[in-house]
């Protein structure tokens, strides 16, 4: 039931407040995730993180949360020497609040960037409103939108109706092998998701994602003098290069599923057969049906290379990030968010995309989610990184509305979901 038979494009009177409060936070947002920004927090930065995590939970303690920082299990890799190591990253941080609400709301995000620490570290203002630097957009931004919504909501009459789990993780970058558990327990005891990436530039929003699969391919041959006895040898180069080649011929056989070999390792000597060959790989698809299909094909490209005589190995990997495709509650979901931009004047307009984050997770959970509600940006995972300043107070006030929609029932959280359990 719509409260005050307000439409969900129309304003209430706790929207206006909220917008209110959001603008006039605008430049305390600014100073924090500059502040954020000249921390590096790269994935593989263990230090920068278990550093960075207790600023976001005292950042978290600004609202009615319970905050949490939760450890995590080390994150499985294998080296150029087949050997399997663990990397022990940051802490999960879990922020929760009502969780006895009616109505409940998963938000997520990542606090870890793309960067090593010591490369991309420079803030630079480009002119015309745009912040250059490390995290600004992706997606540490996002977390500064996230916390003000948040707290414009919570100063409204309607906290008591909506409860929420926040969970940022240390790891999205690399996959979430590390945080899943703890995205997948929050979403799925939730109606709604909300994910602050960022936003595209012309502040598109992203609409369907394909799936993501990383796949370390090992194959052990056997090592001997190539100039002594060759015929004795066997090849994992040339095993690991025939499973590449059957790899590529993969791409243009259905609809929508991208394969790329992303590198071969092994080897050593030019005096010396190889006895291992790594290939590295990724696909992606637009749907599971696809993603099952791509596994499939994966596994007996590997299987036939390894029909060659004393060739053996094994496959390492999979669809960590499964299809977001479109559906009647994603649909639904994503006309209550145009309608509630257009409240505040925003057109906003959703694209299919082939990259993957955490809204990926939250879908496979059976939750419907946006998941690119932080600031407007660009040029990601580059040095040329930025964030359109003004987009900080913009998407907070979005955020904040949804929030008020969902909890005043212009958007039927309740029957979302139940679409998406319909399928």
């Amino acid at each position: 039931m719509r409260a005050d038979n307000i439409e969900i494009d129309e304003l209430s009177d706790a929207d206006h407040a909220a917008l209110s409060a959001v603008r006039k936070r605008q430049g305390a947002m600014l100073e924090r995730v500059t502040a954020w920004s000249a921390i590096n927090t790269g994935s593989w930065n263990a230090d920068g993180l278990n550093a960075f995590a207790p600023l976001l939970a005292k950042a978290f303690g600004e609202t009615d949360a319970d905050v949490t920082l939760l450890d995590t299990t080390p994150i499985e890799t294998i080296t150029d020497k087949a050997e399997t190591r663990g990397f022990q990253s940051g802490p999960v941080v879990r922020a929760q609040a009502r969780p006895d609400a009616p109505l409940q709301v998963v938000m997520t995000g990542h606090y870890d960037t793309v960067f090593p620490k010591g490369t991309f570290e420079a803030i630079k203002d480009l002119g015309g409103g745009k912040l250059n630097g490390p995290g600004l957009a992706d997606m540490k931004g996002g977390i500064t939108v996230m916390i003000e919504a948040i707290k414009a909501f919570e100063a409204g009459p309607m906290k008591g109706k909506l409860g929420y789990t926040v969970v940022l993780s240390p790891d999205e970058e690399t996959g979430n092998f590390a945080s899943a558990p703890h995205i997948k327990a929050a979403a799925e005891g939730a109606h709604i998701g909300l994910t602050f990436e960022p936003a595209m530039e012309d502040g598109s929003l992203a609409g369907a994602r394909k799936g993501s699969a990383v796949y370390d391919i090992i194959f052990h041959g056997k090592s001997v003098h190539a100039g002594r006895e060759p015929e004795n040898g066997r090849s994992a180069i040339w095993a690991a290069a025939e499973f590449a080649l059957a790899i590529e011929t993969l791409n243009g056989q259905r609809d929508g599923v991208t394969f790329n070999v992303g590198s071969i390792n092994g080897g050593g000597a030019v005096n010396i057969v190889p006895e291992l060959g790594i290939v590295r790989m990724g696909v992606r698809a637009p749907d599971g049906p696809s993603a099952d299909w791509a596994d499939a094909s994966v596994r007996a490209a590997f299987d036939k290379a390894c029909q060659r005589p004393d060739i053996h190995g094994h496959v390492h990997g999979g669809f960590y990030r499964p299809p977001k495709p479109r559906n009647a509650a994603q649909d639904q979901l994503i006309d209550n968010v145009k309608s509630t931009g257009k409240a505040i004047g925003l057109t906003l307009n959703f694209k299919d995309t082939g990259g993957v984050c955490e809204g990926n997770n939250v879908f496979a959970a059976g939750t419907p989610n946006i998941d690119t509600l932080g600031v407007r940006g660009g040029r990601i995972h580059s040095s040329d990184e930025f964030m359109i300043v003004e987009s900080l107070s913009e998407r907070a006030g979005l955020a904040a509305l949804l929030l008020n929609r969902i909890a005043d029932g212009r958007i039927d959280a309740k029957a979302i979901k139940h679409m998406m359990k319909q399928g």
